[in-house]
């Protein structure tokens, strides 16, 4: 067989589970399947809203799967799994089937369509389109959209921060298709790029060098009798004997006494030596004193 028939054959066979299992678990909030290939068998997990639901009363919900997989589809020992989804309001699939069910349960197709995108938005999407196509107030067919912030239509943030959604309501006048678009909270805009500031580096800290100190034996200090016999022997450096100093010789003579500063004389200049020695005023006389 070719690779193109093969990938082809798969591809069929995932469209047909998916439709087979969104028919019977429609009220457990089905959100999708995935296949995968082990040496026991195939893997199929099952992502859904209520896996309770999914599993049903002692597991008989998941037993009938398992054997309509293996008879109907031709599936090897199908081993299934369910997956909860944390937050089904991030899901296009899941808000779909539950905007079905309010419309076959007769709701206006405004109020159960603004509900359901105002629950979308509260938990902190970056924008949602519900699209609603069908007999909706007249015998003719039209389309009605509601949308609520940002949504992708083209290019990659379409294939990564876009769940989308379908779902049918079987009504009295016909049947309603439903398209829900929901884009993630975490999605970034190609015309708002996101600009990251980078923090200066700060040089790293020196490494602390750990000093170890090697403990060896303690060794008994030596008394000071043997030190004082060895001052009294000769010493020898270098091979040659040099004989000790006695205490008088070692002793460290006294500091000279500084000889004490004689005070200085005042010097005479020859100014002060030729200046004549003032002689004593004389009383002037008056011709008063003369007359008295």
């Amino acid at each position: 067989m070719p690779a193109e028939v093969h990938f082809i054959n798969r591809g069929l066979l995932l469209v047909r589970i998916d439709d087979y299992l969104r028919r019977e678990l429609s009220r457990a909030g089905y959100a999708g399947v995935e296949l995968q290939k082990t040496p026991l068998g195939t893997r199929v997990i099952i992502f859904a809203a209520r896996p309770g639901m999914v599993i049903g009363r002692r597991g008989a919900t998941v037993r009938q799967l398992t054997e309509d997989l293996e008879s109907e589809f031709g599936l090897e020992a199908p081993q299934i799994e369910v997956s909860e989804i944390e937050i089904p309001e991030h899901n296009g699939a899941v808000m779909a089937e539950r905007l079905a069910q309010r419309l076959e349960r007769g709701d206006h197709f405004r109020r159960a369509s603004y509900g359901v995108l105002r629950r979308i938005m509260h938990t902190g999407v970056t924008g949602a389109e519900i699209t609603i196509k069908g007999k909706l107030t007249s015998r003719r067919s039209r389309y009605q959209k509601f949308r609520s912030g940002f949504v992708a239509k083209t290019g990659e943030p379409v294939r990564e921060n876009v769940s989308h959604g379908i779902a049918t309501a079987v009504m009295k006048q016909g049947v309603i298709g439903i398209q829900v678009r929901i884009m993630k909270p975490d999605a970034i805009s190609p015309d708002k790029p996101l600009i990251q500031h980078r923090e200066p580096e700060t040089p790293a800290a020196p490494a602390e060098v750990e000093v170890v100190e090697e403990e060896g034996p303690l060794e008994e200090a030596s008394s000071i009798e043997e030190y004082a016999e060895v001052s009294e022997e000769s010493i020898e450096v270098d091979g040659t004997p040099h004989e000790t100093l006695t205490e008088e010789e070692d002793a460290v003579p006294p500091a000279e006494e500084a000889p004490e500063e004689k005070p200085k004389r005042k010097r005479r200049t020859k100014k002060a030596e030729e200046a004549p020695e003032e002689k004593p005023k004389r009383k002037r006389r008056t011709k008063k004193a003369e007359e008295t």
